[in-house]
């Protein structure tokens, strides 16, 4: 999947602006997906509204930049619809956090505890956004999604907890 795609399936659900598809790609239900820069969306959208798959139509703000919202078009609908019928990649899971604990020997212990501690509220806070995401799902598809993310959420913060011991508790190289 790529950023044209991830544009495509957020205009799917309604029209946006660019600034719109990133904060929905970084912090909204769709930033579990794929990464997605302002310097890859706004090509994309671009190159997608010269193909004619997406339009535009300007609108007027009092006291800021006029704003383009896009929405997606018929031959727009087809491609996201056709690029669906593409096998996915593998998911690929990415942590500095995890690194750190790899290293955490090196590191003072007060340190990895913090850093534990750290991840730990990240996760509660992300499971929190999680549910209320679930509370507000409006298609079997949503559910399906927003779950599958609160329990691999839930399993990372149930195995931090039952296992920092295992970190906190080695020998450590810095005191």
């Amino acid at each position: 999947m790529n950023v044209r795609t991830l544009c495509l399936a957020i205009l799917h659900f309604g029209e946006v602006t660019g600034y719109e598809i990133k904060k929905l790609a970084e912090d909204g239900k769709f930033c579990y997906f794929i990464e997605a820069s302002f310097g890859a969306i706004y090509p994309a959208l671009t190159r997608m509204a010269n193909e004619k798959l997406v339009t535009w139509r300007s609108e007027v703000q009092e006291g800021k930049p006029v704003r383009k919202i896009y929405s997606i078009t018929d031959s727009g609908r087809q491609e996201f619809v056709q690029s669906l019928y593409e096998e996915p990649k593998p998911d690929r899971f990415k942590s500095e956090f995890l690194l750190m604990m790899l290293c955490s020997n090196t590191l003072d212990r007060h340190y990895v505890t913090k850093l534990i501690d750290k991840k730990i509220i990240e996760l509660e806070n992300e499971r929190k956004m999680l549910e209320g995401l679930c509370d507000n799902n409006k298609s079997s598809a949503e559910t399906f999604v927003t779950g599958y993310g609160l329990n691999m959420n839930k399993a990372a913060l149930k195995y931090l907890l039952e296992h920092r011991s295992l970190l906190e508790d080695q020998q450590f190289s810095v005191s």
